[in-house]
C-alpha cells in the first residue's frame, strides 16, 4: 500500500532516494506506461505497444521490458542495462499531485511533489539527498520535478494521440508467440500495434494533420521499435543460458 505524501523541506529534510536499480526496490515490471513525445528516446532500446484498461477499455502506449510478469531483462547487478530508463520509471518513488490555493480572491491549482514514503527506495541513509543543508532544493529534486512536468504534459498528449489513432482506425490487436532455444515459448496477447495497411492508406490531408501534431512521427517511431522484439528475445534467451 502506497503512502504518499506532500513533500516538504521541514518533513522530510533527512530523506535520500537509492537511485539503483533492482527488483528489490520494485523494477521487477514487464512493461512501463509511456506517451508520444517519449517515443524516439525508446525506440532504441524496447518495443512499444499498447495495452487497453479492462475497467475502462481506454488504451495507452507501454515500453517493454520481458515477456512476463514481473520479469525485466534490462536489470542487471543493480543496474538497468540501457542508456535510457523511461520516464515513468526512472520517476519513482516520486509522483505528481494537484494543491487548491487562493489567490486575489480565486482558487487556481498548481501541481506539487508528493512521495511515497513506503517505497523501499525511501530511507534517511543512502541514496541522493532531496534538500540542502540550509534549504532548496538538490539538483537531483529539481530533475525529479523536471521529469514529473515532462510525465504530466506527456500522459495528457496521449489521450489525444490515442484519440487521432482510434478516429482513422489506425489500432490493430497484436499476438506475439515467442519461442525461446530451450524450446519453451511464450505467447504475448492483449497488446496493440499500429495498422500499417491502414496507416497507407490515410489521405495527404490525413497524414498532414498528424504530422502538425506530431504523432506522425510517433507512429513511425513505434513500427521502428518492432524491431526491438528480436533484441529482448536475445536477452531472455542469455538469461536462460547463464542459469
Amino acid at each position: 500500500m502506497a503512502n504518499n505524501v506532500l513533500l516538504n523541506s521541514i518533513e522530510h529534510q533527512n530523506i535520500k532516494v537509492i537511485t539503483e536499480r533492482s527488483a528489490d526496490y520494485g523494477d521487477n515490471v514487464w512493461y512501463a506506461l509511456t506517451f508520444p513525445s517519449e517515443f524516439k528516446s525508446l525506440q532504441t532500446y524496447y518495443p512499444i505497444f499498447f495495452n487497453k484498461d479492462a475497467n475502462t477499455g481506454a488504451f495507452f502506449p507501454v515500453a517493454l521490458f520481458g515477456f512476463e510478469q514481473q520479469e525485466n531483462l534490462f536489470l542487471q547487478d543493480g543496474k538497468w542495462d540501457a542508456a535510457y530508463v523511461p520516464l515513468t520509471v526512472a520517476r519513482q518513488p516520486f509522483l505528481i499531485g494537484n494543491q487548491t490555493f487562493v489567490e486575489e480572491g480565486q482558487e487556481k491549482i498548481q501541481r506539487v511533489l508528493h512521495i511515497d514514503l513506503d517505497n523501499p527506495r525511501v530511507n534517511t541513509e543512502h541514496g541522493e539527498a532531496l534538500f540542502l543543508e540550509y534549504g532548496g532544493n538538490t539538483p537531483y529534486l529539481d530533475s525529479v520535478a523536471n521529469m514529473l512536468e515532462v510525465i504530466h504534459h506527456g500522459v495528457n498528449d496521449s489521450k489525444d494521440f490515442i484519440d487521432a489513432l482510434l478516429a482513422h482506425d489506425l489500432l490493430e490487436s497484436f499476438t506475439l508467440e515467442v519461442g525461446l532455444n530451450d524450446g519453451s515459448s511464450h505467447q504475448m496477447i492483449g497488446f496493440y500495434t499500429i495498422n500499417e495497411d491502414k496507416l497507407s492508406e490515410l489521405s495527404a490531408d490525413a497524414l498532414s494533420k498528424l504530422h502538425a501534431k506530431g504523432y506522425l512521427q510517433a507512429i513511425y517511431m513505434q513500427i521502428a521499435s518492432h524491431g526491438n522484439i528480436r533484441h529482448l528475445l536475445n536477452r531472455k534467451n542469455a538469461k536462460q543460458n547463464a542459469t
